[in-house]
């Protein structure tokens, strides 16, 4: 019984050595990642449309748009079913979504100022187009990837490196900008861009091409319903679809409430989004212990009041200083959505059948992308339409209105619908 079979030991280093590898190569093409996708999006994004000439209207639809295309990974899931490698159509797509999304650069250079904000929303819309299909592959070779036994851990630990990247990203691309303000800043951030972005399509190269385990359905419609007839499955994704719809009505707006509004600059904005980021980073680790005790939907619930809570605590604006007030709804709303994202994700391929996960996550990403598009959209529109108002209506008044509901929501439905079963 002490024998063991020849070559089983060397087997299993071997095996064990190849996940460790792999699990490397998902992590390190993180950094270049991070690095381009920080500097192109939030703060920054907000920031390029501001000089481009972009409204808050303008603003919150192309915030918008990145989820609305989502809706397009449902043809995307079905259609994986039918490709012989994965990995090639990952790289085309993703490849294609770098170097789009970082030609919105050169819109200053290629048209005449008053069509720079239709052209940068043209690139934008096609890059993540490319997106899309990208994002469902990566999803799906990622799921695979990771062993289900190391995939808490894995994935809490890459986000914490990544998240802490990001913020020293963030924050050198807001001194960046605040001593080079204007075209010059922006020009110096884009030639960053273009390196990471070149540098990320290269390690996807090097990703492997994991097996597929197939959906037993090979018709579209058959493969189509299955999620759709998963009663709990609908329940929680059409509740987190609100969620995120109501949300989205404020959150990726604060930076132009701040820019234009506030008036705060690039350097503190920066500092305000990295200490979100830190606490999001320290959160995952709590979140983590958690979810070895509770399951993720509990989870995911606990994590709505403190988003809800950090909505509200823009109110304070009214009382107290607006730094201390800012910093204190930043990192709140860091430790909620941190949670929640990362509940969201495991949940989605946790919680769903194996061969079945693609419809799954393209059902989801379709749905909560749906919600999320309007969110942005109906928010900007919301500002164009108070600006006659007083200006606290429009400093923290629509975070008030949007943390109420969020409250009523979550005592409402969530308790209900994102219980254990």
């Amino acid at each position: 019984m002490r024998n063991k079979p020849p070559g089983s030991r060397p087997g299993r280093v071997r095996k064990a050595s190849l996940h460790r590898r792999n699990l490397r190569i998902a992590t390190f093409e993180g950094v270049p990642s991070t690095i381009f996708q920080v500097l192109l999006q939030g703060q920054f994004l907000t920031g390029f449309l501001l000089y481009l000439g972009a409204s808050s209207s303008q603003i919150g639809f192309v915030l918008a748009l990145t989820t609305l295309v989502n809706i397009a990974q449902i043809g995307v899931a079905f259609m994986i079913q039918k490709l012989p490698s994965r990995k090639w159509a990952m790289v085309t797509f993703i490849g294609l979504h770098r170097i789009l999304w970082s030609s919105t650069g050169l819109v200053p250079f290629l048209f005449p100022q008053e069509y720079w904000v239709i052209a940068f929303i043209g690139l934008y819309t096609i890059a993540f187009m490319a997106n899309t299909a990208g994002a469902v592959l990566w999803s799906s070779v990622i799921s695979d990837l990771v062993p289900p036994r190391v995939r808490g851990r894995y994935f809490g630990i890459r986000n914490t490196l990544l998240n802490a990247l990001g913020s020293l990203v963030m924050y050198g691309g807001g001194i960046v900008l605040d001593r080079y303000p204007g075209g010059h800043g922006f020009l110096i951030l884009y030639i960053v861009v273009w390196i990471f972005s070149i540098a990320n399509v290269i390690v996807f190269f090097f990703y492997p091409d994991v097996p597929f385990e197939k959906s037993e359905e090979r018709e579209f419609l058959p493969m189509f319903r299955k999620p759709l007839h998963d009663k709990l499955f609908m329940k929680s994704t059409l509740f987190l679809a609100a969620w995120l719809l109501l949300q989205n009505l404020t959150v990726p707006l604060y930076a132009y409430v701040m820019l234009e509004l506030l008036h705060i600059n690039y350097e503190t904005l920066s500092l305000l989004n990295v200490s979100q980021t830190i606490f999001m980073m320290g959160s995952f680790y709590v979140w983590g212990n958690l979810n070895a005790k509770y399951s993720n939907k509990r989870l995911l619930l606990w994590t709505l009041p403190i988003i809800a809570a950090s909505s509200l605590l823009w109110g304070l604006l009214s009382v107290l200083p607006m730094l201390l007030v800012l910093f204190a709804a930043h990192i709140v709303f860091g430790v909620g959505v941190g949670g929640f994202n990362q509940l969201a994700f495991n949940f989605i391929i946790g919680d769903t059948p194996k061969k079945e996960r693609p419809m799954y996550m393209a059902v989801y990403a379709a749905l909560t992308g749906l919600s999320s598009f309007f969110g942005p959209l109906i928010g900007g529109e919301i500002y164009e339409w108070i600006k006659a108002w007083p200006h606290w209506t429009q400093v923290f008044g629509m975070q008030l209105v949007v943390g109420i509901l969020m409250i009523l929501l979550a005592v409402l439905l969530g308790r209900r619908i994102l219980k254990d079963e």
